[in-house]
């Protein structure tokens, strides 16, 4: 029941209630004091004819029939009383559901549904399916068109069904004719599986009702076979199929009608065939296992190999590893192939022997450079050895014996890696221990011997092949002299001078030790150092006395001074050179070097040889007053003081310095006298040197005196000290200089045109042979004063020494 909104009347509410194919119900208002109520259907949109009904004053839900289908009506009612008079009014419009529909057929395909067929009636927006169980119950389903069906119903149970259409207002029709309807039976619960690879077996509960049951098998979407069950049969055994196939079973149950049921699908691969062939090969890795390879197949998800000793491997790909091994052993295996439904009959067998153990342990020598040699113990059930040798250079060797051992060739300074397989019918046994082995290293063929010092011997050699390090060893008995280092070459130092070695470039390896075998040299340290005795120096000769305990070396004795080097050669303890080869003034070291074929000792400790020194190349004497003289001299190379004496009859002067100069007192004026010299060294060494003579200059006179003559003359009066000498007086002031000389042995002379009122200095000195004047004489002062005009008294002020 469905209600549609009303339309307010006069003085009445109104309301659709319902409306049916022939007729509509409506719902009012109650009105006050109303008897009666009319209810009028009139047709909107045609002429038919209009309908009505009356109702009770208690009512207020009534109905107007025998109305046309699918048509819009105006509903009218009126409140009236016992006169039939209205009090009230009010209407709604509705329309009547669309005519009755009528059901073509109805039938069942699956066990919870039944499809009606029907025809569409006029103004029908959608439809109702009703269906009705045996114990009363009713369901509803919409449907927008035919077919139409109903879900969620029992099997093999009787349904009423009817049909209802509806409008778009609402409206539903009267129900169709009723049809009696029976559900198909449900589906058998199929179970499968395959007993063995060419059979399925099938497997069901019986459906109630069921008077037969229909089976169908399939392969790839083509019926393989078809099977017809009675109603009491619960299984069914498919023969004949291919091994490892998928079939797909299709199984109905048909009820007493002959109807067929629901149907249920089951997909069930065939067992495996059993595999005919597959390969055995042993990998005797670490652990070894034993590969089991296989082609595949049909329909196998999986193999699995078995041995008669209990082992098992599966796969799903093409092979698996039977493992652990051994060899020396021998076992059956079989292969089964298997997948869901189960496994396939196994393979026939087949044997596997093992191959022989490998020979271990294996020892490694090598009796004699060049040649070494590989042994074992026996291995059972070996027929043969085959020795596999690889150079660490990848220089591989074999050899195949039937005995214990086996004998290879081997260079030094190599690391050869050899393995041994043991050989019968079933093939090599597994790979058998590495065994590694380094030969000696090789030994220097280019070793040179070098002196670099008189007790020190450098030996160098290329780098060779296997070593890593070496001993080079001197030896001169009892003494022993080694030396280890990484790098080819080796300085021995601290020998024995004069001493004969024998030196050997021993290689060694951490591997393989070190190679003694290699060929020793022969080499000599240079002569002992001599030492020197003597150094003598006698009438002009320099003689070198030393001793040496090598009498076979020649030594060469060597004078290296500051100015040259001199040397002398000998076979002997001695040699000598001429003083004269020697500079004066020499500063030497006298080293003595003996020289053999091994080379050249350490020089001798030095001993030291000093020449008479030099005698100045210059000397000079030069007078600076009347009894003191400066001499001078040049330097001379090995001097360090000098004694110079001036000798005369008359007196001796002599200085002793360190300088090239002295000055000496006591000189006597007017003398000649004798020049020499006498140079000493450092250590005392002298050397007597002579000079040319030297002669003082004249005495100064003594007595000077100045006198005033006439005329403004002064006369200059000394007393003179020899005939033979000559005399200059000067006179010079602030008025003037004045001069005058006597001749030869005189002692007076005058100066004329002097200006008096002045002090004058007066100085009187001897003229030398060479012209030369005197410079060292006294000077006297005197003031000469005027008596008018002319010179005055003279007056003697004192007198200095020259300026």
């Amino acid at each position: 029941m469905w209600w549609v909104e009303s339309h307010e009347g006069t003085t009445i509410s109104v309301s659709v209630f319902d409306a049916t194919t022939k007729s509509i119900a409506v719902r009012w208002s109650r009105y006050n004091g109303a008897t009666y109520y009319e209810v009028t259907a009139t047709p909107k949109n045609s002429a038919g004819p209009s309908t009505f009904a009356q109702f009770s004053g208690n009512t207020v839900l009534g109905s107007v029939s025998v109305l046309s289908f699918n048509s819009l009506y105006t509903v009218r009612v009126e409140a009236k009383n016992s006169s039939g008079a209205v009090l009230g009014q009010g209407q709604v419009d509705a329309r009547t559901a669309p005519d009755v529909p009528t059901i073509n057929l109805a039938t069942s395909k699956q066990s919870n549904s039944i499809t009606v067929e029907f025809e569409t009636v006029s103004g029908a927006a959608s439809y109702v399916l009703r269906t009705e169980a045996p114990d009363g119950t009713f369901s509803q389903t919409p449907a927008s068109s035919s077919p139409a069906t109903v879900q969620d119903l029992q099997p093999y149970t009787q349904y009423i069904v009817s049909l209802l259409a509806v409008n778009s207002d609402g409206g539903e029709s009267q129900p169709s004719e009723p049809v009696l309807v029976r559900t198909v039976l449900p589906a058998p619960q199929l179970n499968s599986s395959s007993p063995s690879n060419d059979t399925i077996q099938l497997d069901w509960r019986p459906v109630q009702h069921a008077v037969q049951y229909s089976l169908s098998i399939t392969l790839d979407g083509i019926l393989v076979q078809q099977i017809n069950a009675t109603a009491n049969a619960t299984s069914a055994t498919v023969p004949g199929l291919e091994p490892g196939s998928t079939y797909h079973i299709q199984a109905q149950a048909l009820d007493p009608y002959g109807r067929p049921g629901d149907k249920t699908t089951v997909s069930q691969i065939t067992r495996p065939a059993q595999p005919e062939d597959f390969e055995l090969s042993p990998v005797w890795g670490e652990p070894p296992f034993l590969r089991v390879s296989w082609n595949a197949s049909q329909g196998a998800s999986e193999h699995t190999a078995l041995s008669s000793t209990g082992l098992r491997c599966s796969s799903n790909g093409s092979s698996c590893h039977l493992s652990p091994i051994r060899c020396g052993q021998s076992m059956l295996v079989t292969l089964t192939a298997s997948n869901q439904a189960g496994p396939s009959l196994p393979s026939q067998p087949k044997e596997f022997g093992s191959v022989p153990c490998p020979p271990e342990p294996i020892r490694l020598s090598e009796p004699e450079p060049g040649l070494c040699l590989a042994d074992w113990d026996a291995v059972a059930m070996a027929e043969s050895y085959v020795t596999f040798v690889k150079r660490d250079d990848g220089i591989e060797q074999s050899c195949n014996s039937s005995e214990t051992s086996c004998n290879y060739t081997c260079l030094c300074g190599h690391t050869y890696i050899v393995s041994v397989y043991a050989y019968n019918q079933a093939g090599s046994s597994p790979p058998g221990p590495l065994v590694n082995y380094t030969t000696l290293p090789c030994c220097p063929s280019d070793v040179s011997i070098s002196l670099v010092s008189p007790e020190t011997l450098e030996i160098r050699w290329t780098a060779v092949r296997g070593a890593t390090l070496y001993e080079t060893r001197a030896v001169d008995p009892p003494e022993l002299i080694v030396c280890n280092d990484t790098a080819s070459v080796c300085v021995l130092s601290d020998l024995s001078c004069n001493s004969r070695y024998s030196v050997a470039v021993i290689p060694c390896s951490d591997l393989s030790g070190c190679n003694r075998n290699c060929q020793a040299q022969v080499h000599e340290t240079a002569p002992c150092m001599p030492t020197i005795t003597s150094v003598s120096q006698t009438l002009g000769t320099v003689t070198v006395n030393w001793t040496s305990d090598n009498s076979a070396a020649n030594y060469t004795a060597s004078f290296v001074c500051d100015t040259a080097t001199v040397s002398c050669h000998s076979d002997g303890t001695s040699c000598e050179i001429a003083e004269t080869a020697l500079l004066c003034g020499s500063s030497c070291d006298v080293t003595v070097v003996a020289t053999s074929s091994a080379g050249a000792s350490f020089p001798s400790y030095v001993d030291a040889l000093e020449t008479d020194p030099c005698c100045p190349a210059n000397l000079t004497v030069h007078q600076v007053t009347q009894a003191m003289s400066n001499v001078t001299w040049s330097a001379a190379r090995g001097a360090y003081s000098f004694r110079t004496s001036l000798t005369s009859p008359r007196g001796n002067a002599s200085c002793h310095t360190q300088h090239t100069h002295c000055l000496m007192g006591c000189i006597t004026c007017g003398t000649s006298y004798s020049v020499s010299m006498e140079v000493a060294s450092r250590t005392g060494r002298k050397e007597q040197c002579s000079y040319s003579g030297y002669s003082t200059s004249h005495c100064c006179p003594s007595g000077v005196r100045l006198y005033s003559m006439a005329n403004n003359t002064l006369r200059v009066y000394w007393r003179s000290t020899g005939s033979l000498t000559n005399y200059t007086a000067d006179v010079y002031g602030s008025h003037g200089n004045y001069s005058c000389s006597p001749p030869l042995g005189g002692n007076s002379c005058d100066i004329a045109d002097v200006v008096c009122g002045g002090v004058y200095t007066v100085v009187v000195a001897p003229i030398n042979a060479d012209g030369t004047r005197v410079t060292f004489c006294p000077l006297r002062l005197y003031s000469v004063s005027c008596s008018g005009t002319y010179v005055g008294t003279i007056i003697y002020r004192g007198k200095r020494s020259v300026d």
